[in-house]
């Protein structure tokens, strides 16, 4: 039989058992539609409290009414929206918000920019945003979806993150300034999802655009966390990328880990990649080994197994639905159920939470409207429709609007204890937890379609089928179409001839002269000079001589921001004296 992975939304449903009549504890399920518009109605009131207030700088500042830039500057609350538009069904302001990042959005900036957070939310969030254009009526130009300006939006940022790759284990920095690259001074402690959480969008990059270059170091960088892994099969939380040391030996599933597991399994479905999926099945062996006690998850030294934490995290709460993707169902449930009930103990999930305790961990009091709980009931519904996964939904509805809901948007919850709120609106409550909600309520949505629908587009290699569902949602909830990675193999040189020629034919008057002569311009194809490599990067933006030569800075190497900083990037696994 050949290789075949489970797609995540589209054949897992089709697969499992549905048990859709089952009635909640309490004899009836929330009602799906009521709920939906709900979700709606807090969309927009902190959309429009965004722009309002805040654009363009990237997040809103919910007390203050006013905003401020966090990830470097992007207006970054404007594309991590962008695909929830569409996926709420807003056409034309979807369409005004492309024509707006068109105009200003900018990379050629000096800022120090996250290279895990520019790729899953500005990268990330392009790519899905270029793919879904069409659907969403935006005028896309010939030899879509192998061309387009946000595809080329999104390889600009990417580009801008490439010099991060440039050490001698092939682990990027954390941290790289956009103008300069990497600043002298930059520290090389990494945490473990900053390194292999660039699959998804690096080799959906080298799909559509045809440059390996990106996959390439995407590859490079997992193998290398592969590589380091223990004697008994766990990695740690943050590692040194030149020595290749860990630096933090704490091993879990839960904040500095948690992308890199979901992105071995959601790579190996978008890529059909037995090895990293081989690889997955083996680090959850070790996890389940050695962390798991009673369906929670703790955390432990990564060389011994001994307990050092004995906390869930509030980013574990992605673990159930990745036990969905791989058919784990029953493992799945048990563990979101422990989840679900800290839920109803605070009305959201606190950051950290002491297991034998049963209470907050102290300094890590606060719920910052994350998704990833909402998220696994979405993925864990489509698989059992278990009306228990709807009242999580009703829940995280009813919570987030009674305690965080200001005049202006909503407002991370400081401390659970008390309701105290914070002055800031992630990003991501637009780009992920509201469109996991939604998503949860509304069961005939477009990105669940099980392939009975599809869309024929001519590219320019032939016809290619888009939209028949399976979509693969990057670690920042931005929707990825998998067929899309089949539209464009061809290799980048020969892409830009095809295409000239295609604009060619539209553009000369109609009659069989017009396909005479496009037909007779064409050439033989030129092979490849080589490989994609660092060392060629700047030869992979002069192929194409109609292509104006971008000046590129000269790569930087080594340690700016002091070791205790980075660890606050992405969470923190254990507790310091601060």
């Amino acid at each position: 039989m050949p290789f075949r992975l489970l797609a995540p939304l589209g054949l897992l449903c089709l697969l499992l058992p549905l048990h859709r009549g089952a009635p909640g504890p309490d004899g009836s399920a929330p009602d799906p539609a009521h709920y939906r518009e709900r979700v709606k109605a807090m969309f927009y009131h902190a959309y429009d409290s965004y722009l309002e207030n805040a654009f363009p700088y990237d997040e809103l500042r919910p007390l203050t009414c006013d905003g401020h830039d966090t990830w470097g500057s992007f207006s970054l609350t404007l594309i991590d929206a962008l695909d929830t538009l569409l996926i709420l069904g807003n056409v034309s302001e979807f369409q005004r918000v492309v024509e707006v990042l068109q105009d200003n959005l900018d990379f050629d900036i000096d800022v120090n920019a996250s290279v895990f957070e520019t790729n899953i939310r500005v990268v990330g969030g392009l790519l899905s945003a270029h793919l879904l254009s069409k659907k969403a009526g935006v005028e896309v130009e010939a030899g879509w979806p192998c061309a387009g300006p946000l595809l080329s939006m999104a390889e600009e940022a990417a580009r801008k993150l490439l010099p991060a790759f440039q050490t001698p284990t092939g682990m990027p920095y954390g941290t790289v300034n956009l103008l300069h690259g990497v600043n002298p001074g930059e520290t090389p402690v990494t945490c473990t999802a900053g390194i292999g959480t660039f699959i998804v969008e690096f080799a959906t990059l080298s799909s559509l655009t045809g440059d390996p270059v990106f996959e390439d170091v995407a590859r490079v960088a997992l193998m290398r966390l592969w590589e380091s892994r223990s004697d008994i099969g766990l990695v740690g939380n943050h590692i040194d990328v030149l020595t290749g040391k860990w630096v933090a030996q704490d091993a879990g599933i839960g904040a500095g880990v948690d992308s890199y597991f979901e992105y071995l399994v959601k790579g190996a479905i978008l890529l059909q990649d037995k090895k990293l999926m081989a690889m997955f099945l083996e680090y959850n062996k070790a996890i389940r080994n050695y962390t798991r006690f009673d369906d929670w998850y703790l955390w432990v030294q990564m060389y011994k197994g001994t307990v050092s934490m004995p906390v869930f995290q509030s980013l574990e709460a992605y673990w159930p639905g990745l036990q969905s993707l791989i058919g784990d169902i029953d493992n799945a449930m048990r563990t979101f159920l422990n989840y679900y009930t800290v839920w109803k103990q605070f009305g959201g999930l606190p950051e950290f939470y002491n297991i034998p305790q049963g209470y907050t961990v102290e300094k890590r009091e606060g719920y910052p409207l994350r998704p990833e709980l909402i998220e696994s009931a979405m993925y864990l519904y489509r698989a059992t429709g278990d009306p228990t996964l709807l009242e999580l939904g009703r829940d995280a509805v009813e919570s987030i609007e009674k305690i965080s809901k200001v005049e202006c948007g909503f407002a991370t919850i400081k401390d659970l204890r008390d309701h105290k709120l914070d002055n800031r609106m992630e990003s991501f409550f637009l780009a992920e937890t509201v469109k996991y909600l939604y998503l949860l309520f509304d069961p005939t949505n477009f990105i669940h379609n099980n392939g009975s629908t599809f869309d024929a587009v001519i590219t320019p290699y032939g016809e290619c089928i888009l939209g028949a569902g399976g979509y693969i949602f990057n670690t920042e909830a931005h929707p990825i179409d998998p067929a899309a990675l089949h539209c464009c193999r061809r290799l980048k040189e020969e892409q830009w001839e095809v295409e000239d020629l295609m604009k060619e034919f539209y553009s000369l008057k109609q009659g069989k002269s017009r396909f005479q002569k496009t037909t007779m311009s064409s050439g033989p194809w030129k092979p490849p000079a080589g490989p994609g490599t660092f060392s060629s990067a700047e030869n992979h933006d002069g192929v194409r001589e109609k292509k104006p030569t971008k000046q590129r800075i000269p790569l930087l190497s080594c340690p700016s921001q002091p070791f205790t900083s980075k660890l606050a990037l992405l969470g923190q696994v254990f507790l310091d004296s601060s």
